[in-house]
């Protein structure tokens, strides 16, 4: 695809409204947030979850990487693997780049689902040191190679995702661990930081357009989510017309994996409905 392998995750036979589960930034991936999930959703929808470039098996291209950079992929990742038109479903950064594809190219989106999404406000979380690990790259890059060294550092980072730190299994950490011990795991994550990161705020700020939204539209956010505040989804909810809001309890940032049942239960509906 444009030169660049992309690997992805593809379950179920039925080629009508297919679906497309993309995952977010850091060291996450296809499998990570969806392999347990896509096969559940599956049931009622050709279902597809790939890395993004940079990302798990994906190609790692030497680029800047942006939510602009991953917003044009979409495009043609959809156009690579025929779907005209597809629901998308996106956690954290994979909800800014599915929200702004759908302000782009409404014709090409169904239904719209934003998971503990980036993009819904400006204010940049834990600002000094966010902006400190984005334009000091050295310092991102020992934090990285460290996570790679040390298993408990990577369960240490976890903990900070989930609401229950139970959720931060022996399995979870060694996948983990496994991926971010590959050199060039964390570049294109470093580079949008770099990117998106700044003293003034976010770059990737929808709030100014939401009301644009012209897409079936349905907000999953965890209530204790520590990286982006429950307030930016009601606030969503509120400026996106006839937008669905469902705010689960005791569940942090990575929903679908503090709370697969639900979220699979969630969105399944979501897509279905009539």
């Amino acid at each position: 695809m444009g030169g660049l392998r992309i690997h992805y995750l593809a379950s179920g036979e039925r080629n009508d409204a297919p679906v497309l589960l993309l995952h977010g930034g850091g060291y996450d991936s296809a499998s990570l947030s969806y392999g347990s999930s896509i096969g559940p959703i599956s049931q009622y929808h050709r279902a597809f979850a790939p890395d993004w470039p940079g990302y798990g098996k994906s190609d790692k291209p030497k680029t800047e990487y942006s939510t602009e950079y991953y917003i044009g992929f979409l495009g043609r990742l959809m156009d690579a693997l025929g779907l005209e038109r597809a629901s998308l479903v996106g956690i954290s950064l994979g909800g800014a780049i599915s929200l702004g594809f759908a302000l782009q190219s409404p014709e090409r989106v169904y239904r719209l689902v934003l998971v503990d999404s980036h993009g819904l406000g400006g204010e940049v979380p834990w600002r000094t040191v966010s902006w400190a690990l984005a334009r000091l790259p050295l310092l991102n890059k020992a934090l990285w190679t460290i996570l790679g060294r040390s298993r408990r550092m990577v369960g240490w980072s976890l903990r900070a995702v989930f609401y229950d730190p139970g959720n931060v299994t022996v399995g979870l950490v060694d996948e983990v661990h496994r991926m971010m011990k590959e050199s060039r795991a964390s570049r294109a994550w470093r580079s949008w930081q770099r990117n998106e990161i700044r003293w003034d705020g976010l770059r990737t700020n929808f709030v100014g357009r939401l009301h644009e939204v012209a897409v079936p539209t349905l907000i999953l956010h965890g209530a204790e989510d520590r990286f982006v505040p429950v307030t930016w989804a009601r606030r969503a909810h509120r400026l996106i017309k006839g937008s669905e809001l469902q705010v689960l309890p005791r569940c942090g940032h990575w929903l679908p994996r503090e709370k697969p049942d639900e979220f699979e239960r969630v969105v399944s509906s979501f897509l279905t409905k009539r």
